[in-house]
């Protein structure tokens, strides 16, 4: 384990609820030909500067994310989407230490499985920006003021996906509607809903 990030032992000294089980995913990525690096403020580890998994921990689990999971054959099951608008990443979430330990070998197999998708250039087929449903409550908003319109095109696909999926997050009307103010002025500036 001579590739390890000092900003990684940071990350996992940190985590109060996850440390043994972060600290055994870690050691199943670094037994793996990747690099361990920080992105996002947590410990990603790829190959040849493409990601290829993240570790994180939740409230009630820690996972394991296959950045480019939906293309893994996946035989023993043990992959899921982290929310139903993940289009990419597959997650294997764990809520202790024997869990990890079960699967340490599908897990290494899996890894090396994602380095050989990096490395044939493999690419996933993501959701056009224009497949996406735009609220009605944004839309009207659209209308109303052209140059929010031309503020909205000139995002990246990204930011649109983000601004889209958090509209239409909201159950109810009213609510939608608020969200849509409330971004008006960052989509006029040109800013993503994180930025």
């Amino acid at each position: 384990m001579n590739n390890m990030n000092p900003k990684v032992d940071g990350f996992i000294r940190k985590s109060k609820q996850w440390r043994e089980e972060l600290q055994r995913l870690r050691s199943i990525a670094l037994d793996c030909p990747l690099t361990e690096e920080v992105k996002w403020r947590h410990p990603c580890y790829t190959f040849e500067g493409r990601n290829i998994v993240i570790l994180g921990g939740f409230k009630e689990y820690c996972v394991m994310t296959f950045v480019k999971g939906v293309l893994l054959k996946d035989a023993d099951h043990i992959l899921d989407k982290l929310g139903e608008n993940t289009q990419a990443a597959r997650v294997a979430r764990f809520t202790d230490l024997e869990q990890i330990v079960e699967v340490e070998s599908i897990l290494k197999a899996y890894i090396l499985e994602a380095i050989d998708v990096e490395k044939a250039g493999l690419k996933v087929k993501m959701k056009k920006i224009t497949e996406f449903k735009v609220p009605v409550e944004f839309q009207n908003k659209l209308n109303e003021l052209p140059a929010l319109k031309t503020a909205f095109e000139s995002l990246t696909p990204g930011r649109r996906r983000m601004y889209l999926l958090y509209f239409s997050g909201a159950k109810q009307s009213q609510t939608r509607a608020s969200r849509v103010e409330k971004c008006v002025r960052r989509i006029l500036g040109g800013k993503g809903l994180d930025d």
